[in-house]
């Protein structure tokens, strides 16, 4: 039975689909942490890369390497009210790893542990990372009278799943890139540091976007139990890792030239997404606008959607199109990441080059054979 959700753009807060209110200069990413040998310059990085463009609808479950603390949860001892959690100082956004010196990944294992701990009547000791540092976080179970049991007074979350847009993929290494940018947790705003996997989904309706108003996808999984590809790093220029069967028909099946940022220009381009079920259709979009980058960042293109059927059917852009491809000049020029509030119709674009060149940075740290 296929389950009905909602797209990750709305699951995680508008993290598929990071909305900006208006065109506006980019800024340096943060947290840049590839490899220096990968280029000194734009225009040094190689010019042979190639790529099949995707634009197919791809159902995301990522789960976080730890469980991430999304809220306080307050206990009643009598008149008084209390989280054990907030009182030792656990913070909304902490990313629990371990307790007691037992790993945690799951919600049921945090549990187990805070029990073992209120059997014998002692502080269990949260090692938790905090803004990239570790930390040693003592906490004792206290008695909730609501709930006839011993609670921590924490709301937490091990996994995310929604459904998104395949950017590319190397058909040598099957290395992916998806998305465009980073998928972050709903609550804390946090980017989810983890693993997981991809399967094939399908869109079942669309929200049609608005000014002040943008729509978005929503989708189904298909066949989840079947895994289209592992994800290996959940990234601010998105999702990447390998897939382990083809991902299915798109516009052009075949490799592509990934464009060097010299070679995209101002004009009319090829948007590849899916508006229904599972076909991959193409629509016309203009790149208003290049923006110079001498290092890889999120916001490189402007857009404009010009083609009357998508317009008709979406109003523009909506949540859940990010990471769909563009094509220029028969190459792959990059994938939409941002759409703008107050007009619906243009949003940002990030250039496909730099996602090739985190997958393929990706596949020589793991080295694998292609599936």
């Amino acid at each position: 039975m296929k389950q009905m959700i909602r797209m990750l753009s709305i699951l995680l807060c508008a993290t598929l689909f990071m909305m900006g209110s208006a065109p506006q200069a980019t800024h340096a990413a943060s947290g840049w942490t590839w490899a220096p040998h990968f280029w000194s310059h734009a225009s040094a990085a190689p010019s042979s890369y190639y790529a099949v463009p995707g634009g197919q609808s791809i159902g995301i479950k990522l789960h976080a390497q730890g469980v991430l603390v999304v809220g306080y949860h307050f206990i009643h001892q009598g008149k008084v009210s209390l989280s054990p959690a907030q009182r030792a100082h656990v913070r909304i956004g902490d990313m629990i790893t371990s307790i007691d010196g037992q790993p945690v990944n799951a919600i049921e294992q945090v549990t187990q542990c805070v029990n073992n701990a209120a059997a014998l009547h002692r502080t269990a000791t949260f090692h938790v990372i905090r803004q990239k540092a570790p930390l040693a976080i003592h906490v004792k179970p206290e008695f909730d009278d609501d709930s006839g049991g011993y609670r921590i007074g924490l709301f937490i979350r091990d996994t995310a799943s929604g459904v998104g847009t395949l950017s590319f993929y190397l058909p040598k290494t099957n290395q992916f890139g998806a998305l465009g940018h980073v998928i972050t947790d709903v609550d804390t705003g946090e980017p989810i540091l983890g693993r997981g996997q991809i399967v094939h989904a399908s869109v079942t309706s669309i929200e049609r976007g608005e000014s002040g108003q943008p729509g978005e996808k929503r989708g189904s999984f298909v066949n989840d139990h079947r895994v289209l590809g592992t994800i290996e790093d959940n990234h601010e220029f998105g999702v990447f890792g390998r897939l382990m069967s083809p991902p299915g028909d798109t516009v052009l099946n075949k490799p592509i030239e990934v464009a060097r940022l010299e070679q995209v220009h101002a004009g009319p381009a090829q948007l590849l997404t899916v508006i229904s079920g599972q076909r991959v259709e193409s629509f016309r979009v203009m790149v208003v606008r290049t923006l110079r980058q001498d290092h890889p960042e999120s916001k490189g293109l402007v857009i404009k959607v010009v083609d009357p059927v998508l317009l008709a059917k979406t109003g523009g852009i909506v949540q859940g199109m990010s990471g769909s491809p563009l094509l220029q000049d028969g190459r792959l020029i990059g994938a939409v990441t941002h759409v703008f509030v107050n007009d619906p119709t243009q949003g940002y674009g990030i250039y496909a080059l730099w996602m090739v060149q985190k997958a393929v940075h990706i596949h020589l740290q793991h080295p694998r054979e292609a599936a």
